[in-house]
């Protein structure tokens, strides 16, 4: 089956958009061939603002209907305690929330950007997505993160070499508490440094130490810049080390 078979037989559909390569992908597929699709964006405490601005400048370039829900996603079951399974219960919310969003806008089919490259093994939050039924059209067409960038950069969209972005409490170790405060510092410093060029990095937090892990191409920037990210980075943090283990 391919997206055009999907479409067919799912006319009709809600779509859950991150603004990344994944959803921005099937967001254009389905303006392609479905008959009526709107995006729903969740802005929740852990999604940086470019994420949001990527959603509405890529929906505005492709003319689609795209809504934004508010949701405060620490006051979930579970979430802001950050078990190993914090995902789960987080995706549980998220897509609760668009589903409802969806159903009153007379939709019942719900779509996410998941594709055929993704561990289900790894990702507690699918878990919640097959309970839920949600279906994942770009893993069902057996698509994967590269053909998704491919087919992307031919449709000429500018998420198709946007780098992978987990949320921002991805940044914080499971079992140490989720807190408004910690997530800014997580904001403010990754976007400190993306303002200083670096990309496809990690600013990681334990107990209000910093951690940074780069891509080794980018070790000698960070040298360039260390007294400038050392005097930001400890507005929020004890201490601030960079992780030899480098990105791949």
């Amino acid at each position: 089956m391919n997206l055009k078979e999907f479409f067919k037989l799912h006319p009709k559909v809600a779509l859950a958009f991150s603004g990344g390569v994944d959803s921005a992908y099937l967001l254009y597929a389905a303006k392609q061939y479905a008959e009526e699709v709107k995006a729903y964006y969740v802005k929740a405490e852990f999604q940086p603002q470019f994420e949001l601005d990527d959603a509405v400048r890529l929906a505005n370039e492709l003319g689609a209907d795209m809504q934004r829900l508010d949701l405060h996603v620490l006051s979930a079951p579970y979430v802001k305690e950050n078990p190993s399974n914090r995902c789960y219960y987080c995706k549980k919310a998220i897509f609760g929330a668009i589903m409802e969003a969806a159903k009153s806008d007379g939709f019942t089919v719900l779509l996410d950007g998941t594709n055929a490259s993704d561990d289900a093994a790894d990702r507690p939050g699918m878990r919640a997505l097959a309970e839920l039924s949600v279906l994942s059209p770009l893993r069902a067409c057996g698509l994967t993160k590269s053909q998704v960038r491919q087919l992307s950069k031919e449709a000429g969209l500018f998420t198709w070499d946007k780098p992978a972005y987990a949320c921002l409490a991805t940044r914080i170790p499971h079992g140490e508490e989720i807190t408004p405060e910690n997530l800014l510092a997580t904001e403010t410093a990754e976007n400190y440094m993306f303002s200083l060029g670096f990309s496809d990095f990690r600013v990681r937090s334990q107990n209000g130490h910093a951690r940074i892990q780069l891509p080794e191409s980018q070790l000698t920037l960070l040298l360039e810049h260390r007294r400038a990210i050392l005097t930001k980075l400890k507005e929020y943090y004890k201490t601030v080390s960079l992780d030899l283990e480098v990105r791949g």
